[in-house]
């Protein structure tokens, strides 16, 4: 028998997955961007989820080239992008509910890192 403690965790992480799955494939996504300042604020939007992870990986990628102007070539490792990440003063995600459509879900750099992390398993395969 479960307990009513074990019974409210799977609802809490059936709810979790079913809401995984509904922003995956083609959702509008807007990130927001706040490198320093509040003046720094920006944003960009994007098409998809996957369009959005590689458009951050893009913006570290310019980054690197800033710092490194006679290199001729970039390479870096995830934790660098990741430290890049986390030094942001924001770095969020708005993405369309693709089930209603009509609302977005605010995700946080931690769900970034995860999604960032997905996008580049699944271009090394």
């Amino acid at each position: 028998m479960v307990s009513k403690q074990e019974n409210c965790k799977l609802r809490r992480d059936y709810s979790a997955l079913i809401l995984t799955c509904r922003y995956q494939v083609g959702a509008h996504t807007i990130l927001l961007i706040q490198p320093s300042t509040p003046d720094s604020k920006t944003y960009s939007d994007y098409n998809s989820i996957k369009e959005c992870m590689e458009g951050i990986c893009r913006i570290f990628e310019e980054h690197l080239k800033a710092i490194h102007p006679s290199s001729p070539s970039i390479t870096y490792d995830i934790s660098e992008l990741f430290e890049f990440i986390d030094k942001m003063q924001d770095l969020s995600c708005l993405v369309l509910d693709t089930e209603t459509k009509c609302h977005y879900v605010p995700k946080n750099k931690f769900w970034i890192k995860e999604k960032i992390y997905v996008t580049l398993s699944k271009e090394a395969a």
